[in-house]
């Protein structure tokens, strides 16, 4: 598979300003261990190569253990999550899947562990890593480039 095009080349500006997201996510209080979950799930439903092989690599290097990466794509039938990241799982999921819907269960339940501001982190961050992977499922980005 041969890389389309690169966008951050032929667009820099409309590149740069989804970097600008990008960076505020990383400046936000948002745990590493959170964003490392929702970038990873949202790219496992996207079906994101570039973005998996990435966010799992970045994930081990932060100490992400193994056996929760690999039972991340079944998350709600394993005792290895807290509350606070199924949670952020199952919206990550939801908005991920838009043409479903948020649940109002779904986004209360994530109101009842996660103060506000926290919240609006979390969706700007699904949002953010969506918008990645369609770049990278658009232009064929293959793990390695």
């Amino acid at each position: 598979m041969k890389t389309r095009i690169k966008i951050d080349k032929i667009e820099p500006a409309g590149y740069r300003a989804i970097l600008g997201l990008e960076k505020f996510i990383e400046s936000t209080p948002l745990t590493r261990t959170h964003k490392d979950l929702i970038k990873i799930r949202a790219s496992q439903i996207n079906g994101c190569a570039f973005c998996i092989d990435m966010h799992t690599k970045e994930a081990r290097k932060a100490g992400e253990n193994e056996q929760r990466i690999y039972a991340l794509n079944a998350w709600r039938d394993t005792p290895f999550f807290t509350d606070e990241e199924r949670a952020i799982l199952a919206l990550t999921e939801e908005v991920t899947l838009i043409g479903n819907h948020v649940k109002d269960d779904t986004y209360e339940q994530a109101a009842k562990v996660i103060e506000e501001k926290y919240l609006a982190q979390v969706i700007l961050a699904i949002i953010t890593i969506n918008v990645w992977n369609r770049i990278g499922i658009a232009t064929q980005l293959a793990p390695g480039e």
